[in-house]
């Protein structure tokens, strides 16, 4: 075991009483059928309606799935938000939705997992609990990992009624969670998280008024348990194949990588990706093209991101872009973890390396050059990170990645004549580039913005989809930002999508042909972020260019007149995600959120008012030039509700401030034209406090900043439902 995994596993056995440590409740590890008996006693002992009240929180505002620390040798601890306890009851109260759902119908579902700590345990309880229900589960064959974006994929194109997914993307080592899919393979959105979070607490009344509740566990070889379709259906491979040909994996993108004469590096971080990308890059015939780092599946991800701090072990997380100070410099703790001095020591500069994480949804870009080149990238807006030898790491963050990657996309269907075929459109998270929007402007792109999280961008495109189905002549789909965007209508064969993604990595390209499910549903895009789509036309970018990255990225900036050239993000972390010891990570976790909300309300407040008409925006501007002595407001356009966060228009930049949908943390975004200055905005409105001074008070009231938050909801609540897509989901008779 590694020193750093081993101080992990030291301080987790430390701080686990014995009282826990000898009491698993129910034994997980029987693989007979057996029953569960939920009692009132056992509700109150375990401290479950405590562990509900957090659960529902959560639920109600998590981007990505229900999220958690968990104790990763005791799973049964329920002082933790992810235990086996929790993710039973909560398989079981989705189970019981579906049921109600559709009454006598055959239910199929999707269950599978990455590479974190006590995976395969949650996998094997879902799967159980479902079959004892009569639903039948698809799990990979021999129950290996697969990606989020492949359980996705499969819900929709096989016509299930959901999946599960256990994960916590590129989160630390110690969290997990289960990521809910519905039947079109997006991301539950929060009404459809409260179906089933208001049925856990319907369980949680009956053990506690009937003084207990029965939960059944099938076998674990249980015949409603299926492998064997998984292993007929290559594990979803071939029919992914047959999806990404017909989309980026065409051959004139294949035939660009196949006739690259250097190596492009992959990253599996995590080890997961491997199983999934190697075998779909071997059916593409492009498999010698790649090298590959990390294929090893390690639930402690090859101590990337992990460290020390005053002696007790820290976890960064798994983003590159993280940005930490050493000596009083800046520097990327991720990265430097990454080991790249060494392990790409022995490509040349220009290399380029494509790295992932355990999920596998997310892409991150960094290549090797020459370190002479270091003020010319540091001048185009590329961070960097000393190699030695004379060569530097340029790393692009995904604003960079994805812009090169969407102009790319866009050049071949121009190329091909393709693209004025339809009405094309880009859809985006507000906290991404404003670049973006700057180049579809410039190309006659359309772009739609919605608050972040890949469900948002899912739940766009299926009410385009849904309009496209209805036949409507003028589709238009309004945006969080209330902007009208018209995209054409059937008769002209409806509009396509060029490109969905988000800042933090993860996108989709859409498709040129309609998508059709086995049972012949449409989409014109998938419904989850997928780093084997983006590598793909990422490698196909990469075995175009004759240039540097970063003089390509600046080129496009030229081509395209973009002034908003440079973000920035800062994360503002209210406690240590790596305490060991559970009381203690909770009592900072209840500190820091209160910390969050309060500069989260702060601005929200102020967005909400002047949407009700309570102030203008000449008040705003006092009320901000006030708290804010330092900075200049008077440039600002706009402060607007952005869905889950604040966002500040000045017509030269963006700020926009969200508390994090899954921690005690604020992220505070800004794009611009002057990189120093946008840091300094964003970190101080990032890291401000949220008191209210005088100016503040004479405009708005604190009875008003106390509603604030449950008005948002409100507001969002009816964007969200906005002509929502309501095709009805039929269940098929399942051949596959």
């Amino acid at each position: 075991m590694q020193n750093l995994e081993k101080m992990l596993m030291e301080g987790v056995e430390k701080n686990t009483p014995e009282s826990v440590k000898n009491d698993r409740v129910f034994d997980y590890t029987n693989k007979d059928k057996f029953t569960f008996t939920l009692t009132k006693d056992l509700v109150e002992k375990l401290g479950l309606k405590k562990w509900f009240e957090g659960y529902k929180k959560e639920a109600m505002v998590s981007t990505a799935g229900i999220r958690g620390p968990q104790n990763i040798i005791y799973p049964h601890d329920t002082r933790f938000p992810i235990n086996t306890i929790g993710i039973t009851l909560a398989t079981l109260a989705k189970a019981l939705v579906l049921k109600e759902k559709y009454p006598d119908k055959e239910l199929v579902k999707l269950a599978g997992c990455e590479v974190r700590y006590n995976s395969k345990t949650y996998l094997d309880l879902i799967a159980r609990i479902q079959a004892a229900l009569g639903i039948k589960t698809l799990v990979p064959s021999n129950r290996q990992t697969v990606p989020i974006w492949l359980a996705s994929f499969l819900a929709f194109k096989l016509d299930l009624v959901g999946a599960e997914y256990i994960t916590s993307s590129h989160g630390i080592s110690v969290k997990n969670a289960t990521k809910d899919l519905n039947n079109q393979g997006s991301q539950f959105l929060p009404n459809e998280s409260l179906e089933f979070v208001n049925k856990i607490e319907e369980i949680l009344n009956i053990a506690e008024t009937k003084g207990e509740y029965k939960i059944e566990f099938s076998a674990s070889n249980d015949s409603l348990i299926d492998e064997k379709s998984m292993e007929r259906l290559n594990n979803g491979i071939d029919l992914y194949v047959e999806y990404l040909r017909a989309n980026v994996a065409n051959d004139t993108i294949l035939n660009k990588i196949k006739n690259f004469d250097k190596k492009i590096v992959i990253d599996a971080v995590g080890g997961a990706a491997y199983n999934t990308l190697s075998k779909i890059l071997n059916k593409l015939g492009v498999e010698k093209t790649f090298d590959w780092l990390n294929i090893e599946e390690d639930p402690f991800f090859h101590s990337i991101g992990k460290d020390t701090k005053n002696g007790a072990f820290y976890d960064w997380s798994l983003d590159i872009t993280v940005v930490s100070k050493k000596d009083g410099k800046p520097y990327f703790p991720v990265i430097e973890s990454l080991k790249y001095d060494e392990k790409l020591a022995k490509y040349p500069i220009g290399t380029v390396c494509l790295v992932t994480d355990p999920d596998h949804d997310r892409l991150s870009v960094v290549q090797v050059e020459d370190a002479s080149k270091k003020d010319e990238v540091i001048k185009a807006g590329v961070d960097i990170s000393e190699l030695g030898s004379g060569r530097i790491l340029c790393i692009f963050s995904a604003n960079q990645a994805f812009l090169m990657i969407m102009d790319f996309w866009t050049k071949l269907l121009k190329e091909t004549g393709e693209f004025d075929k339809h009405t094309r459109f880009i859809v985006k998270t507000t906290a991404s580039s404003k670049s973006w929007d700057e180049w579809a402007k410039a190309n006659g792109i359309k772009v739609i913005n919605t608050p972040v999280g890949f469900k948002e961008i899912a739940n766009a495109i299926k009410k385009i989809e849904f309009q496209l189905e209805k036949g409507v002549q003028n589709i238009t789909v309004e945006d969080i930002f209330k902007n009208k965007v018209e995209l054409g209508g059937y008769s002209d064969g409806g509009p396509r999508m060029i490109f969905g993604g988000e800042e933090s990595g993860g996108m989709i390209i859409g498709s040129n042909d309609i998508i059709k499910s086995l049972n012949g549903r449409s989409a014109l895009a998938m419904r989850e972020k997928s780093a084997t789509e983006a590598i793909i036309i990422a490698s196909g970018l990469v075995a175009s260019l004759n240039v540097p990255l970063w003089k390509h990225l600046e080129n496009i900036y030229d081509e395209n007149n973009i002034k908003a050239r440079y973000d920035v993000r800062d994360d503002i972390s209210y406690y240590n995600e790596s305490e060991p010891d559970i009381e203690k990570l909770k009592a900072a976790k209840t500190e820091g959120e209160a910390l969050r909300t309060k500069n989260d309300v702060f601005y929200l407040s102020i967005a909400i008012a002047l949407e009700e008409g309570l102030i203008t925006l000449d008040n705003a501007k006092e009320i901000l030039s006030k708290t804010f002595t330092e900075l200049d407001f008077s440039n600002l356009t706009a402060v607007k509700f952005v869905g889950d966060g604040t966002y500040l228009d000045f017509d030269d930049k963006f700020i926009e401030i969200r508390p994090s949908g899954t921690d005690a943390k604020t992220k505070a975004y800004a794009g611009g034209g002057d990189k120093a200055l946008l840091a300094e905005w964003s970190k101080t409105l990032g890291n401000y406090s949220g008191d209210l001074n005088e100016t503040y008070r004479k405009y708005i009231s604190e009875e008003f900043v106390n509603n604030a938050k449950e008005k948002s909801l409100k507001l969002y609540d009816i964007f969200a439902n906005k002509d929502i897509d309501t095709r009805e989901f039929k269940i098929p008779e399942y051949k596959f």
